[in-house]
Parts: C-alpha cells; structure tokens; sequence
C-alpha cells in the first residue's frame, strides 16, 4: 500500500522561491512528499492539472469577535475562519487584549475561551501590551513561554496608546525576552486636534474621517516608532502601512540594518480616498484606520511590495454591519466603527492586481501571502512551506477562474464588501487544511472547531 492517504498531480507548484511542476504526498495531517510519480495505490487523488498548488495563506492581522466599545466586529472565530478558508487562507494571527492592569495570561485564557470550539483553521494569537508599566511588561516573559511571542502597541486611541516613555520601555522589555513588538503608528496629537475641529465645526460626515489622519500623521508617527526601536534594539513591525511616506521609512530603515518589518493590506492597494465622497452616508462603509488614501499612494506600496521592503500583506478585517453597526456614527464619524472586512479576498486579490497585472512574480505573491508570515512569526516550516513535515496547509488555485467580488459570493459576516464589483481572474478552487478538504468549489466542507492553537516559540 502507499504511504499517502491524499496525493495532488498535475498541479504547478509555487513557493517563494521556484514554480515547478510536481506531485504532493499527503499522509495525516503532513507533507510526506514531494517528487514525480508518486505512488498513490489505496490513495485519495486530487488532479491539479492546469492549476497552481500553493502552500496555505498566512493572515498575520485578522481582528475577530473583537471588543470595539458600543459594539463587537461581526464575525466570530467560526465564521471568520470559514470565510479565510474558503479565500484559500489556512491560517490567521489575531489578537488578545487584556484588561488595563490586568494580567496578560489571564487575557489570552479568556481569548482562547472565546476561539474555542469555533476556528476552523489554525491560528496564533498576538498579545497586547496596554499600558508600558512596570507591572505589565514584568508578564512578558511569562506570555513569551505561552506561545504569544509578538506583542502589538499603539500610538493612539484612548486606552490603548502608549507615551513615547512607555513605547520605549515596552521595546526595551520585548527586546530582553527575545520577542517582536507591532505598532499601530499614527501621530494622535494630530487626529485628536482635528477630530475636535471637524466636529466643533459641524462637519459630521464619514467623508471628514480621513481629513483627521492625513499622510504625515502616518508618516511621523513610522519614523518615530522605528527610531525607539532603534534605540531599544527591538525587531518592529509596523502593521497596515497606508503610505508611501511610511513605507520609504521602513525601507531606510532597512537599508541601514534594522531588523524592521512593513505589512500593508489590500485595500490600501486597491481602494483610494475617493470611496469617501459617496453619496449620503455611504463613505461609512470604508471608515477604517489608517484611512484609505489618495491615489498617488497606492503605487508607491506596490513597488515596496516588489522590492522587498514591504515584507506581507495582512487584512486588519475588522468587519462590521453598515445597518446596525457602522449607523453608530450617523451624525458623528468619529462613532463610526473602524474597520472593513477583507479576511476571504486577500489571496485572490493579489494575484489578480499584483501578478496579473505585472506587479509581482507568482513566487513573490505566495511570500507575501504565505510564506513572510510564516517565517516572521515563528510558524515556519510548520506553516507557510510545500516542504516534507510541513503541516499539509495547501491551497489549490486556478489561475483563470473569474469572479466578480460581491456579498453573494463571500463568506464574511457582514452585509457588505468594500470591494464590491471588482472583477478577479484566478480565484482558489480547493483548501487543505491539516491533511483534510476544508473547502472546495467557493463553499466550506470542514467541521467548527478544528482550528488549533499555535503556540509560538521564538520571533
């Protein structure tokens, strides 16, 4: 008898670093192998002809069943990963946050809690560092040997920003355990001065959200957070890059050495500022933070994309219902709930505007979404490889299958897309998660609740 329970011909494999054309052995929940004429006797047989055999996506930033104040993001960690799933995605990284002052183990208990039962693919968890205090960054350590070994701050929202003293010391603490630290970098000065001149002056509307976050205050707030990096000798990753400006810092910053890191996501590449102009309230629907930005922006991310030094793309999904939820800010864009939802189109999207339109190589498209991740992360070789012992995460992708994004053809949870209409060429057909088919055709036929905890080791 063969030794694979699944074995995958015909298929054009990609990495992120060769195509090649080979056969996939598959036996549990692992890679056995790789190679030319496989024995498949006794074996289920999947036929790739014509198609590209990829390992499972990589979401380094998903937001599910998340606390956003009046209300909670729409998906949960069942529907999430049944919508990234059926979008080719095999595994997400979200987040923990704790209570203010309380303890960080206690918040990834309840975190793991609110997972349970639900994820149907695997995941990691980032933790949160809420305050830069003694007591607070003494529990690193202590989180680092739990499996979160990156650790998310911000430089703005109440609650959860962090001094310029705190950052630094949250750095400094990060840097001594050997872990990675990820900021929200944006100048809250700023936003805060012209959040309160918008609305003093009676400009309510969604359209006035991105005029409270313009280019510099990314900008600054990027170049100031790697220099305390810097300073601190601690890895950083910025999250959602929206600018060329901070993107061109991150890659100074490489050039000089620093162990620096640059995520952005797809609607910073694909959607502008102009989607705020939309008649009535409509502009609601794509209030996120960083907003989306003008058009000389998004080719700036792409050439960073292509020249490495932009390292993944993320989604930040975030979704909330336009009825219910995004209504919150009617008469008031600052109560509008920050975030879109994005966690199924990502893979698709960046294969039809990156390598479909000459922007990246199918090899630099499967790193971005796959494999960086993976290898920032510490989920590497587990995740994010075609490699013999890497979990059989694998994602079969037809390069020219067309779809037309709309709510009927997501999974989401949420009664829009901000990328409604837009017309793709090469969509995944099939999604392995751990040796089984957890999706096919566009619809998921795995079970709730298999998703497993990852537990990092280290940055």
């Amino acid at each position: 008898m063969t030794p694979f329970d699944l074995v995958i011909t015909g298929g054009t494999l990609v990495t992120a670093s060769e195509m090649f054309a080979a056969e996939v052995g598959i036996s549990g929940e692992r890679i056995a192998a790789i190679g030319r004429e496989l024995d498949r006797t006794g074996a289920r047989h999947i036929d790739a002809s014509g198609q590209l055999v990829l390992p499972g996506a990589v979401d380094p930033h998903v937001h599910l069943d998340i606390d956003a104040g009046a209300t909670r993001s729409s998906d949960d960690f069942e529907t999430g990963t049944i919508a990234a799933a059926c979008g080719g995605t095999t595994t997400i990284i979200d987040f923990v946050e704790p209570e203010i002052g309380g303890s960080l183990l206690a918040g990834l208990a309840a975190r793991l809690k609110e997972a349970e039962g639900k994820a149907v693919i695997d995941y990691a968890l980032h933790m949160t560092l809420r305050r830069g205090d003694a007591q607070t960054l003494g529990q690193v350590p202590e989180a680092m040997r739990a499996g979160c070994t990156s650790f998310k701050t911000y430089t703005t929202y109440d609650g959860f920003r962090l001094t310029d003293l705190e950052l630094l010391a949250a750095l400094a603490a990060v840097a001594a355990a050997g872990g990675l630290v990820l900021v929200h970098a944006e100048n809250d000065a700023v936003i805060e001065a012209r959040r309160r001149a918008f609305i003093a002056a009676g400009q309510t509307a969604p359209r006035f959200h991105p005029r409270t976050r313009p280019v510099p205050v990314e900008a600054e707030a990027v170049e100031r957070a790697l220099s305390l990096a810097e300073v601190a000798g601690c890895p950083l990753y910025v999250v959602h890059t929206s600018t060329a400006r901070g993107a061109d810092a991150i890659a100074r910053a490489r050039a000089r050495g620093q162990r620096a890191y640059g995520e952005t996501c797809p609607q910073y590449l694909v959607l502008t500022d102009t989607e705020y102009e939309r008649p009535g309230f409509e502009g609601a629907k794509f209030v996120c933070s960083p907003p989306l930005r003008p058009a000389d922006n998004p080719p700036g991310l792409w050439r960073h994309l292509a020249a490495g030094s932009l390292q993944t793309v993320g989604t930040d999904h975030c979704p909330f219902f336009y009825s219910g939820q995004k209504d919150l800010g009617r008469d008031d864009f600052t109560r509008i709930p920050n975030g879109l939802p994005g966690i199924e189109a990502r893979l698709a999207i960046l294969y039809t505007c990156g390598v479909g339109q000459g922007r990246l190589t199918p090899t630099r498209w499967v790193e971005l979404c796959c494999t960086a991740p993976a290898q920032i992360f510490g989920l590497f070789p587990r995740k994010g490889a075609l490699l013999p012992g890497a979990d059989a995460d694998i994602v079969i992708f037809d390069p020219h299958q067309r779809v037309t994004l709309s709510r009927a053809v997501l999974h989401e949870r949420v009664d829009y897309t901000p990328y409604d209409g837009l017309a793709l060429e090469g969509y995944p057909v099939l999604t392995i998660a751990r040796g089984q088919v957890i999706a096919s055709a566009g619809q998921f036929v795995g079970a709730p609740g298999r998703g497993q905890f990852l537990k990092r080791g280290g940055a």
